[in-house]
């Protein structure tokens, strides 16, 4: 059985007060001490008890053995308030239920040894001092403890209370210091923020302050300058004055002016509704020029293409000194469709067959062989009159449409004549090439005045042996061979160029007799059986013409090309003796070949072919633009007016016979 807890050790147990106990001395009677002993006093007198009750046995030891009473501590009594009153002994029945009671509320508790009966001291009666009681009144004893755990009872439930009076201070306390806390906090807050603008004022005050010393330096420096300023007013004042005076003299001066001005403006007032008038008149004039200009264009197009677009003009040469007379009617020039007047276009060649004659013996018939072209030349036509009759069809080139002009005909016939001019300078004599140059530069002048501008650029190649050569080359390049080739301009482009070829610009006619002389030089020549000095490959003069209107937003351009052709006589007749005959045969092929090409292109075109041989020769690759159905071509069939040379005349007029009955396509002109 477990120990039970003593009541007094259970009320300090749940007494809780902040500040410490003070041990006071218990105020319960020992048996056979006094009232102030302490605990091992109270021992050493209940050692006679304990030796005279060793001997009684087990019963009489757990009989008087009882809970040692601990020492109480208790808190002084605060200001105000008076200690409880001791409680009088209660005996009897009443007594030994309470005892009952708090024995049966006891838990157990360690065990205490066992003390020895003895005699308890009486309780103090209405305040005197109880007497002692002996050992052996347990019972006595008991309700002594039983009042004193009351009165302890009592001042505990005191203590609590104030305990409770103080904590509910300590709560208000703590309140208060919460609220004081949060109003310190907005004091320094605030604290700082008066800190930090008193901080801002003073430095806005020392920002002022500077600021004060500067204006005031300022100021100073204002005032002497206005002190200067007001000197010189005085001066401005005085020289103020002055030009008043003659501001006066200025104005009666100005209405004089202003009065002949007002007249003068009425007169430019009228000029310039004059000036509004002529310049209405001649925009009109030239929008009218223009239109003329254009429908000139137009009707000059349909005049050259009434003429055909494919035109062959025959040209007889005299005959020159040192060549035998042709017979009397060997060559006639019927007169034209409306007459004696009219330029002649037929020519009839009388050809007698000697192996008929030879066969039948009778004299050899004639045979009369007649052809028709858009115009022939007899023997006594110059230059001038060659020139002026394909002059509007030179003129085409400015208008925006390619123009090609050669030259066909055998060795000896006036070709080259005919085109580039005889030697010596005679403006009489000069060919195709130099006029229409000339002409081009004219009309270009004055189509200046309409606001076109025209740009020129001039080539000049020859065709030897199916070999490109450029004939304005000098220095090193001069005489080279296979550095020229056929390419076209760009990507897409249909223009065609030459490579390593020279393109000249060319404003004058000094320049351009420049370029023939060299272009003379550099030309490959043989002598033949029929010429001393013949043209043994096809010579292209080509120029670029290029023209805008920048008023209106208006291009052209055209090549126009005057080519030569190489002699086109059959291999015999042409043939030189000597060394260099394999090297004349193979130039007599190339140029049978690429005139024989030139042929087919035309015929080609005619037909309206999906095919054009263009690249079987290199005559017709580089002037491919210049004979398609965008283009308009003139052909030159020279003839000899010598007997001996009539098989030639005859091969040369039934392929110009050929050609004039070609017809192509309208002529569009290269506008953007």
């Amino acid at each position: 059985m477990e120990p039970q807890r003593s009541p007094l050790l259970e009320v300090k147990g749940n007494i809780e007060l902040k500040r410490p106990l003070v041990k006071v001395a218990s105020r319960l009677p020992l048996p056979g001490s006094r009232r102030k002993r302490g605990p091992d006093q109270m021992e050493d007198a209940l050692e006679p008890e304990k030796k005279r009750t060793r001997g009684l046995g087990t019963t009489t030891k757990i009989a008087t053995s009882r809970p040692r009473a601990p020492v109480l501590t208790t808190v002084p009594p605060t200001q105000g308030q008076t200690a409880a009153p001791k409680v009088p002994k209660k005996t009897g029945p009443r007594c030994s239920t309470a005892v009952a009671t708090v024995l049966k509320n006891q838990k157990p508790g360690p065990a205490v040894p066992a003390q020895k009966p003895s005699t308890a001291a009486p309780p103090m009666v209405g305040g005197k001092k109880p007497g002692k009681r002996p050992a052996w009144d347990l019972k006595g004893q008991l309700c002594d403890l039983n009042a004193e755990l009351k009165c302890c009872r009592e001042r505990t439930q005191m203590l609590a209370q104030e305990n409770q009076q103080l904590r509910d201070q300590l709560r208000e306390a703590q309140q208060q210091a919460t609220a004081l806390g949060a109003e310190r906090r907005t004091l320094e807050e605030e604290l700082a923020r008066v800190r930090t603008q008193a901080e801002q004022g003073q430095q806005e005050l020392g920002n002022l302050s500077a600021r004060v010393l500067e204006l005031e330096e300022r100021l100073g420096t204002q005032e002497g300058l206005v002190q200067e300023l007001q000197k010189e007013q005085l001066g401005l004042q005085e020289e103020r004055r002055g030009l008043a005076a003659r501001l006066e003299e200025q104005e009666r001066r100005l209405q004089a002016s202003e009065a002949a001005l007002s007249g003068s403006q009425a007169e430019v007032a009228s000029l310039q509704q004059k000036t509004a008038a002529q310049e209405a008149l001649l925009a009109e004039r030239d929008e009218r020029l223009h239109g003329l200009e254009m429908e000139r264009r137009r009707l000059h197009n349909q005049l050259q293409e009434l003429k055909g677009n494919i035109r062959v003009f025959c040209r007889v040469r005299p005959v020159l000194p040192g060549e035998s007379t042709p017979p009397p009617g060997f060559l006639l020039f019927p007169p034209g469709p409306g007459g004696p007047s009219d330029p002649p276009t037929r020519l009839s060649l009388f050809r007698s067959d000697e192996r008929r004659g030879t066969l039948s013996g009778a004299p050899a018939p004639i045979t009369r062989h007649d052809f028709s072209f858009d115009r022939v030349f007899p023997p006594g036509s110059g230059q001038d009159e060659v020139f002026e009759e394909i002059s509007m069809l030179v003129q085409s080139a400015l208008d925006g449409y390619p123009v090609c002009i050669f030259a066909y005909g055998q060795t000896g016939s006036g070709k080259t004549f005919t085109m580039e001019g005889g030697p010596g300078g005679d403006t009489q004599m000069e060919g195709l090439i130099p006029r229409a140059l000339r002409h081009l530069f004219s009309v270009a002048q004055e189509l200046s005045g309409q606001g076109w501008t025209y740009s020129f650029v001039a080539s000049y190649v020859e065709i030897y042996n199916e070999t490109v050569r450029d004939l304005l080359a000098t220095g090193t390049r001069k005489g080279q061979v296979g550095e020229c080739e056929i390419r076209r301009a760009g990507p897409g482009s249909e223009e065609l160029t030459v490579t390593n070829a020279r393109y000249v610009p060319v404003s004058c006619e000094k320049e351009v007799e420049a370029l023939l002389h060299l272009a003379r030089q550099n030309r490959a020549v043989a002598r033949t059986a029929q010429n001393e000095r013949s043209s043994r490959s096809h010579s292209v003069f080509q120029l670029q013409i290029s023209g805008e209107h920048t008023g209106r937003g208006l291009q052209c351009g055209a090549p126009l090309s005057l080519v030569d052709l190489a002699g086109s006589e059959r291999l015999d007749p042409g043939l030189a003796l000597g060394p260099g005959e394999r090297e004349r045969l193979r130039e007599t092929q190339a140029i049978n070949s690429s005139l024989s090409t030139l042929g087919l292109v035309i015929m080609a075109l005619s037909n309206k072919e999906s095919h054009v041989p263009y690249r079987n020769s290199k005559l017709t690759y580089l002037l491919q633009n210049s004979l398609g159905g965008s283009a308009k071509m003139l052909m030159f069939v020279n003839i000899s007016p010598l007997e001996e040379n009539v098989s030639e005349s005859l091969n040369s007029l039934r392929f110009a016979s050929k050609v004039n009955q070609c017809v192509i396509g309208t002529a569009q002109a290269n506008r953007k």
